[in-house]
C-alpha cells in the first residue's frame, strides 16, 4: 500500500508537506499542493481511514435505516432508487454506506448501539416505523438525522409533496370525465394521510362527494391486498369508474383481479397507481400514475446529512419538499 512516505519520496518534499498537500491547507503553494496530489494519483494513493477517522474525528461513514415492514427490502423499486442516489451521492463526498439494523451476528442490540458500534457520523432513514422508540432514541441521540418521507420537528427531512402529487392526479382523473372514483390506500402513516386528506379535498374542491365505501386500506407494495379490496370494489351496487392504489407495485393485483373478471383496462374500469416505477411504463397499457422525483430525493438528502455532518452549527433545520408529476399512461379512460 502507497503510504504519504513514499509520495515524499517521489516528490522530494518533506512527508508534513505531502500530508498539508493532501489535506489542502492554505500554508503551501498551489503549485506545490498539485504536484503533490498529482503524483498521489500516479502512485494509487488511497488515505486511510483509521488515520483519517483520528485527524478529523469523523468516520466518513453513514449509516442506513431502512426496514421495509412489507419485507421486500431493496426491490422495492421506488426506495431502491432513492437510496441509490444517495449512495452515489454520498460517496461522490467520500462516504461510506453502512446497513443499520438490531443483530450483528448473534448478538441483539438497538439502532443506535448499532450506530454507535460502526461510529457512523450520520443516519438517513427511510421507509421505517418512525413510532418505534428505537427509532425515536435513534432521532433523539447525539447523531445527525435526514429522514426521508416522515417529518420531526427539530430534523432535516426530505419529502415528496404528496398533497400537490395526489391533488393533481385526481384532478387528471376528473378531468377525464370520472366521478366515481376510489382509492386504495397504504396503512397508516404521514405519507398516507396527506394522499389521503388532498384525495377527500380536491374531489370536496369540485363538488363531489365520496361515499365511504370508495376507500379502502390495504398496504404499500402487496399484491394481495390490492386483489382483496379490488375484488370487492368490483362487487358493489355501483362500482367505481376509476380506483387510485397505493402504489405502482400495488396496482398490478388490481389489474390481475380486473382482468380475472374478464373486464378491459381502461375500456371497462380505468385504474392509477403512484410513484412512477419503470413497471408503470412497462406494463400494458401505460399505468397512469404520480412520477417521484426517487433521485432528486437521493441526492438531496444526502447533500442535508453531509452539511449537517460537517458543519452542525451552521446548517439550518429543514423540511425540503420535492415535487412529482403526473405520467398520463393510458390506463385512464376520457369518459
Amino acid at each position: 500500500m502507497i503510504s504519504i512516505k513514499d509520495i515524499s519520496k517521489r516528490c522530494g518534499v518533506s512527508v508534513a508537506t505531502v500530508s498539508k498537500a493532501l489535506n489542502n491547507q492554505s500554508d503551501i503553494s498551489e503549485e506545490t499542493k498539485k504536484m503533490v496530489k498529482r503524483v498521489a494519483d500516479e502512485m494509487g494513493y488511497m488515505p486511510n481511514a483509521s488515520a483519517r477517522a483520528l485527524r478529523t474525528k469523523r468516520s466518513h461513514s453513514i449509516g442506513v435505516l431502512f426496514v421495509d415492514e412489507a419485507g421486500s427490502g431493496l426491490t422495492h423499486e421506488f426506495f431502491s432508487h432513492v437510496l441509490n442516489a444517495f449512495k452515489t451521492a454520498a460517496e461522490s463526498r467520500g462516504y461510506d454506506l453502512v446497513f443499520i439494523n438490531r443483530k450483528i451476528g448473534d448478538r441483539s442490540m438497538t439502532y443506535l448501539e448499532h450506530c454507535r458500534y460502526r461510529g457512523v457520523d450520520g443516519v438517513v432513514m427511510a421507509c421505517i416505523d418512525f413510532y418505534d422508540k428505537e427509532v425515536i432514541d435513534l432521532v433523539k441521540s447525539e447523531l445527525a438525522v435526514v429522514t426521508i418521507d416522515y417529518v420531526f420537528n427539530d430534523k432535516i427531512s426530505v419529502i415528496s409533496d404528496n398533497v400537490k402529487g395526489m391533488a393533481e392526479l385526481v384532478t387528471y382523473i376528473y378531468e377525464m370525465g370520472h366521478r366515481r372514483i376510489a382509492y386504495i390506500h397504504g396503512e397508516p402513516s404521514t405519507v398516507t394521510q396527506a394522499r389521503l386528506s388532498s384525495f377527500y379535498r380536491t374531489l370536496e374542491d369540485f363538488g363531489e362527494s365520496v361515499p365511504d365505501e370508495y376507500v379502502r386500506q390495504g398496504l404499500y407494495h402487496d399484491l394481495e391486498s390490492t386483489k382483496r379490496l379490488t375484488k370487492e370494489l368490483l362487487e358493489l351496487p355501483q362500482p367505481p369508474t376509476c380506483i387510485i392504489y397505493p402504489d405502482d407495485f400495488a396496482a398490478m393485483g388490481g389489474v390481475r383481479v380486473i382482468r380475472e373478471k374478464g373486464l378491459s383496462i381502461p375500456e371497462d374500469i380505468s385504474v392509477a397507481g403512484y410513484d412512477g416505477v419503470r413497471l408503470a411504463k412497462v406494463m400494458t397499457p401505460e399505468l397512469t400514475t404520480i412520477v417521484q422525483d426517487a433521485k432528486g430525493m437521493g441526492m438531496l438528502a444526502a447533500e442535508k446529512l453531509i452539511e449537517l455532518i460537517e458543519h452542525p452549527k451552521s446548517t439550518v433545520i429543514e423540511h425540503v419538499v420535492v415535487e412529482g408529476k403526473v405520467f398520463p399512461g393510458k390506463s385512464v379512460k376520457k369518459l
